[in-house]
């Protein structure tokens, strides 16, 4: 795709990315259809793939519309540098708000146990 996309005068070096992404996007199909055949794992489609996809899309356009309300606010770089910190938070909440993670998995994290009383007592899991 690099050879095809880049030497297009309207996509240029644009090209690269999309094709890295495309890369990546072929690469994790391989995988994910060679652990559900060979491997047997319960790997439901809707919550490795649809709801942090999502997640991801919630957190670009919060992410997006932070930054450029910031733009004629504060400098390009400080408007970055907030937006990415609001963005981490945005994507925490979503998974969170979307339930990607189930206790069990939650308590693995660092400090889980404290995160999982926390959300049983604002009653989301």
């Amino acid at each position: 795709m690099n050879i095809i996309l880049v030497p297009i005068k309207e996509i240029g070096v644009n090209g690269a990315a999309w094709a890295s992404v495309a890369c990546h996007v072929v690469a994790f199909t391989i995988a994910f259809i060679s652990l559900i055949k060979y491997i047997k794992l319960d790997l439901t489609f809707s919550k490795f793939v649809i709801k942090p996809i999502l997640a991801t899309g919630i957190m670009g356009i919060c992410s997006y519309f932070i930054y450029f309300n910031l733009l004629g606010i504060i400098s390009d770089k400080l408007a970055t540098i907030v937006a990415i910190v609001f963005g981490v938070i945005i994507y925490a909440l979503a998974i969170i708000a979307l339930k990607i993670f189930n206790k069990e998995e939650i308590r693995i994290l660092p400090a889980g146990d404290k995160i999982c009383k926390l959300l049983e007592k604002l009653k989301i899991y």
